[in-house]
C-alpha cells in the first residue's frame, strides 16, 4: 500500500539521502547540505528495478529510525511543486517500500528547519534487509544491476557525493574498501 503524506502537498522542499541527491531528476531553485534527525541512511532495501532483479536483487538505501542523517534538501518553485512531487513519488514509490513523510530539516548555516517531503523504510514491506554484515551487504551490491545501473554505481556515487559534501557515512564507508575491490579488473 502506498502511504503519502497529506503534508506533501504544500511543502516546497525534498530532502535527498542517496541518488535525489546526485541525480535529482527535476527543477529546483536552492540545494543545500542539511539534516534530518531520528533516521538514518541504511542499504535497507532489496531492489528488484533499478539496481537489480527479482532474480539478484541489489540493495538501495533508505531511512531508517534512529540517528541522524546529512543529505541535501532541495528548494522547489511553487510553479514546479505539483509535477516535481508527481516525479520524485513516481521514482521512489514504484513498490511501496517508502513511506513518504515530511519531516523539519536543518539546513546548514539556517537556525530554523525547513519541512521537507522525504522517503523513510517501511520495516514491514518485504522489500525491508534487515541489518547485514560488510559481506552480505556486498554479496547484493555486487550482483545487483537493473534499469538504472549497477548498485555499486549507485553506492559509490552516493559515497563520492557525500565525501565531496565533506560529510562521513559511518555504514558506506565500511564498504569503501569493497567497492574497490569491485572496480578492479580480475585477473
Amino acid at each position: 500500500m502506498l502511504v503519502y503524506s497529506s503534508e506533501a502537498e504544500t511543502c516546497r522542499w525534498i530532502f535527498g539521502y542517496g541518488s535525489l541527491m546526485w541525480r535529482p531528476g527535476f527543477e529546483f531553485e536552492r540545494q543545500v547540505r542539511a539534516r534530518l534527525s531520528g533516521y538514518h541512511r541504511r542499504l535497507s532495501v532489496f531492489s528488484f528495478h533499478y539496481r537489480g532483479t527479482d532474480e539478484k536483487p541489489g540493495l538501495v538505501l533508505g531511512l531508517d529510525r534512529g540517528g541522524s542523517c546529512i543529505g541535501q534538501v532541495f528548494k522547489v518553485a511553487e510553479e514546479h511543486w505539483s509535477k516535481t512531487l508527481t516525479y520524485v513519488r513516481e521514482r521512489e514509490m514504484i513498490t511501496g517500500v517508502y513511506r513518504e513523510v515530511v519531516k523539519p530539516v536543518y539546513v546548514e548555516g539556517q537556525a530554523e528547519p525547513v519541512m521537507a517531503v522525504t522517503y523513510v523504510v517501511d520495516r514491514q514491506h518485504a522489500q525491508c534487509a534487515p541489518p547485514m554484515s560488510v559481506e552480505d551487504t556486498m554479496m547484493f551490491v555486487a550482483q545487483g544491476h537493473g534499469l538504472s545501473g549497477s548498485c555499486a554505481d549507485y553506492v559509490r556515487n552516493t559515497l563520492s557525493h557525500l565525501r565531496s559534501m565533506g560529510s562521513h557515512d559511518a555504514g558506506l564507508e565500511r564498504l569503501a574498501p569493497a567497492l574497490e575491490v569491485l572496480r578492479s579488473p580480475h585477473p
